[in-house]
């Protein structure tokens, strides 16, 4: 019987597999209730046994456990399905990645040794650490920065709670693939700016 954190790491994977299915070529041909279907079924089928083990779980043997992050901003990413994009929605994800895209050129670079300072150590409990999201967290709720305000603060529950096996805070705020994906974003985002303004 897989643990709990198996259990959310398994349905991270699905939950991410679904989501990556709206990146189809084509699939915007889709209606809103067909769409629904795939995802749902593609959920499923992650959740499948495959010799003895969820399909998901090969997934995860070389993805890891996903970020809380991560796995808010791909349940935002579903829940928004079909309904469309405000612009308000649209300003909020930027920003969350705008910011995830900062702390990945931070973060891992000094992790792996660019400086004797090393910010990865911080996520093992330091109080003034949390008291510093948390700020972070309340100052994004008063500008109406909702989705950030969330992200962190499910991240810093979950660490409480010792959802994950790992009981770095970063680990729950944060993940290679989440940085890579908000660095391509915002580095896409970027060049077809300066193209716009250069015609």
């Amino acid at each position: 019987m897989p643990n709990f954190t198996d259990l959310t790491g398994l349905g991270g994977v699905a939950v991410a597999t679904s989501a990556a299915c709206l990146l189809i070529p084509g699939i915007v041909r889709f209606n809103r209730p067909q769409l629904i279907v795939l995802l749902a079924a593609v959920f499923v089928l992650m959740l499948a046994p495959l010799a003895g083990m969820p399909l998901a779980a090969y997934v995860r043997g070389v993805s890891g456990d996903f970020s809380i992050t991560m796995l808010v901003l791909l349940c935002w990413a579903l829940l928004r399905l079909g309904s469309g994009c405000g612009k308000e929605d649209i300003n909020a994800r930027n920003e969350l990645l705008a910011l995830i895209a900062l702390l990945a050129l931070l973060l891992y670079p000094l992790a792996l040794g660019l400086s004797s300072f090393d910010p990865y150590h911080l996520g093992y409990g330091y109080s003034w650490f949390v008291a510093c999201l948390l700020f972070i967290a309340l100052s994004a709720w008063a500008r109406k920065s909702y989705l950030i305000s969330i992200c962190i603060s499910l991240a810093v529950v979950a660490w409480a709670l010792g959802w994950y096996e790992s009981n770095n805070l970063w680990d729950y705020l944060l993940d290679p693939w989440l940085g890579i994906y908000a660095l391509f974003s915002i580095t896409r985002r970027a060049t077809g700016a300066l193209l716009k303004s250069e015609r």
